[in-house]
């Protein structure tokens, strides 16, 4: 745990302070066992003395009340703290995962060839100029409306929308998903569960009023979904896919991605969710990067799949493989999906357990998000667009926008 806190970049400090706390905690609990013990054989005591005897039996029954009261205060306090600082632990992480921060990611395959626009004599235009050319995205009104780093999807836009959603809840059903709308707001036990108050937090809509927060991710109600809960062994794995709209403050990201709608607050996303045994998390970690890839090849976008470094995956997750799309007027491949293995780690704080042979233990969680939608239509619109500002529409999306092969400039 020492060496994981370390590649993480997180404090190493935490695992001998919780050693430190846990031991306080067995050695106070000791201390409080043998001080009832010795208070209810005093009782049995009290009760055949008399005289002197009774008196000093008395006056020890006092003390003994205030010392089994403050050993008890010790205790708690001593579980407490370990409890704390347990929750501030990131995941152990997977030996296979690469070391560094965030640029030291290792990319282990580039699909598809981005187009040479140059090759086909024009200037490819960004996704905001298409969006309005198109009719299909406002992020004037947007910012009037809600502030910075908001918009409107219009037109064959919100269909656009609706079509790579419907698209990525058809692919999730074909493959034994459970569709899911989940709640946008939650407890702070589902939140904190998931691990989403540590260093997440400052990315996190927080109602005080209500004593809610708002999800980031349909990941924190689909995992909480089994919370206090017992799984039959043959009943796993569990796979749900959860369509939500998705809330980020974008805190620390100032002046980055400020134009158009690829660092936004609010965004709707269909996101896989699994309950395995934790012998197949792995397989189901591949399986998962597979599902996302599919998407992605059914789109016809040209992408690379990396392996996230260690200084560079949140608290949960064990090992983390995101897909990068190329987006063209950028240069550069841009986040589009990401699948997480959290191991243990979310079922541990959730209280979500699996029964097998008669035995009750812990179970696996993982996450993968098969179309977060903003990111995509810029893809979309990008890798797809023509010189005169049309948009060509994937064959496979095509039959979730009425039969559009191509989208056109509105006019």
């Amino acid at each position: 745990m020492r060496a994981s806190q370390r590649v993480r970049g997180e404090d190493v400090d935490l695992v001998d302070a919780l050693l430190s706390a846990d031991e306080r905690r067995r050695s106070s609990g000791t201390r409080f066992d043998e001080l009832r013990n010795e208070q209810k054989s005093l009782g049995k005591l009290v009760a055949k003395a008399q005289g002197e005897e009774k008196s000093a039996l008395l006056q020890r029954t006092k003390e003994l009340a205030a010392e089994v009261k403050a050993a008890d205060a010790e205790q708690t306090g001593a579980k407490d703290e370990a409890e704390r600082l347990l929750r501030s632990l990131a995941n152990l992480i997977d030996p296979a995962a690469p070391v560094g921060g965030e640029e030291d990611f290792v990319t282990l395959e580039e699909i598809g060839t981005p187009r040479d626009f140059a090759a086909e004599g024009f200037e490819p235009r960004d996704h905001v100029e298409l969006g309005q050319l198109l009719g299909a995205i406002d992020t004037e009104r947007g910012a009037k409306v809600a502030g910075a780093r908001s918009y409107y999807l219009t037109g064959v836009g919100a269909l656009l929308e609706l079509a790579l959603v419907n698209m990525a809840i058809a692919q999730a059903t074909a493959a034994g998903f459970t569709p899911m709308i989940t709640p946008a707001l939650v407890r702070p036990a589902a939140m904190d569960g998931t691990g989403f108050l540590g260093q997440a937090a400052e990315n996190v809509y927080f109602l005080e009023g209500d004593d809610r927060y708002l999800v980031g991710t349909s990941e924190v109600p689909l995992a909480a979904y089994h919370m206090d809960e017992i799984i039959e062994a043959d009943k796993l794995p569990l796979r749900y896919a959860g369509y939500s709209s998705c809330f980020r403050r974008e805190a620390g990201t100032y002046g980055k991605d400020t134009r158009g709608i690829i660092r936004v607050h609010q965004f709707e996303k269909v996101e896989m969710f699994v309950f395995t045994t934790p012998e197949d998390a792995e397989n189901e970690h591949r399986r998962l990067l597979q599902w996302e890839k599919d998407f992605l090849n059914a789109l016809e976008l040209p992408y690379r799949v990396i392996d996230v470094a260690s200084g560079d995956l949140g608290a949960s997750a064990a090992r983390k493989f995101d897909i990068e799309a190329w987006i063209p007027t950028q240069g550069k491949y841009r986040e589009v999906t990401s699948t997480s293995n959290t191991t243990e780690y979310q079922s541990r704080r959730l209280a979500i357990r699996m029964r097998e042979e008669g035995k009750v233990r812990p179970l696996a969680t993982l996450n993968g998000t098969l179309v977060a939608v903003p990111r995509t239509i810029v893809a979309i619109l990008e890798n797809h667009q023509q010189a005169d500002g049309s948009v060509v529409v994937p064959e496979a999306l095509r039959p979730y926008l009425g039969g559009r092969t191509v989208l056109t400039p509105a006019k």
